[in-house]
């Protein structure tokens, strides 16, 4: 509810209206926005402008303002990772305090947003954000709002344990086997190898060892077997993975007594990829199209074991939900829409 009072009795109170200055021939401008609070030193300011009364929201208990609700939400949502802004215009920012992976938890996120005049809004789940990228907003629609609801919205993230939060991303060893008779003879040169580095390294990992196998189920798993005696975090094994007869990658990998979650997964490209645990260090086979595609499933799935997740069949499968890479010309991942439906 609106009242009308005067500018003297107006400190602390919710202004319900713009108010310009206009100096004739030098300013016409905004001077004090609708929802600013009147302070001690705006009354002056106010007489000058001719303001001898106001209007203003109503102070009543269990009513708050949008500035207060935006950061309560926000306190409320921020796990681990980020920071707050101040309140700007009643939206408060959520930014990064580090590079890593986000996390959102989009069943709770759909819960707060399905209370009446309450805002969360953010980036997408287990995508890569850099230190002081804002990556979620809050707000709420009116200048003042019940506090009923954002109690509502404090006991929903605080059953969640948070809403929102970034991950750092771990710096791993990372063992690498590069299979096929064609690279291990020598006849033609390896281009698995610099794409692989380059991609764990600008993640801040790095493959310590690369070796290199013929098409040999034994030779393969052999190779693994070596690799893993020197403890690696995760091992990635390159090439022979589609469904020819002589593809044998796949076969190394089972040979080698690991864990298959998933041989195949709905990305395109990338859709021949393996994943296995041994123990706990995560086993990748890469299909062909790391060597030649700018974004394929491995873009989605590093991050991820960088971040400590350990994936499975349904975190493979749920990568189908928007797995198509557009292949655009100029490549702006992650700010596109491949992979975000997980």
């Amino acid at each position: 509810m609106m009242q009308r009072i005067r500018v003297e009795d107006a400190v602390g109170h919710v202004l319900c209206h713009d108010i310009t200055k206009i100096i004739p021939g030098q300013f016409k401008g905004l001077a004090f926005k609708k929802g600013h609070i009147i302070r001690p030193e705006d009354i002056p300011e106010l007489l000058n402008l001719g303001k001898e009364h106001l209007y203003v929201w109503e102070q009543r208990e269990g009513i708050i303002h949008e500035d207060l609700a935006a950061q309560r939400i926000a306190r409320a949502v921020a796990g681990p990772g980020l920071s707050l802004s101040e309140p700007n215009e009643g939206r408060v920012n959520l930014t990064a305090n580090s590079r890593g992976l986000l996390k959102v938890k989009a069943d709770v996120l759909l819960s707060l947003n399905s209370i009446d005049q309450v805002v969360v809004a953010t980036l997408h789940n287990n995508r890569v954000v850099e230190v002081g990228q804002v990556v979620a907003g809050t707000r709420v629609v009116p200048i003042v709002v019940s506090e009923d609801k954002i109690t509502q919205v404090e006991d929903i993230c605080r059953q969640a344990e948070g809403v929102v939060a970034v991950q750092p991303l771990r710096s791993l060893r990372v063992g690498m086997i590069t299979t096929g008779n064609e690279v291990f003879k020598g006849r033609i040169r390896d281009r698995f190898g610099p794409v692989v580095k380059k991609k764990v390294a600008e993640l801040g990992s790095e493959v310590f060892e690369q070796v290199f196998a013929p098409d040999d189920v034994h030779a393969i798993a052999n190779a693994a077997a070596e690799l893993m005696a020197k403890k690696p975090d995760l091992l990635i094994v390159t090439g022979g993975m589609s469904v020819d007869p002589d593809d044998v990658t796949p076969a190394g990998i089972r040979g080698l007594g690991a864990e298959i979650v998933a041989y195949g997964a709905p990305v395109l490209p990338g859709s021949m990829f393996m994943l296995a645990y041994l123990g706990e260090v995560p086993v990748l086979g890469l299909p062909g199209c790391v060597m030649y595609a700018h974004t394929t499933i491995f873009d989605l799935v590093l991050p991820r074991l960088l971040a400590g997740d350990r994936l499975t069949r349904a975190d493979v499968g749920g990568l189908g939900h928007g797995g198509i890479c557009l292949e655009c010309k100029d490549c702006r991942f992650p700010d596109c829409s491949f992979g975000k439906g997980t």
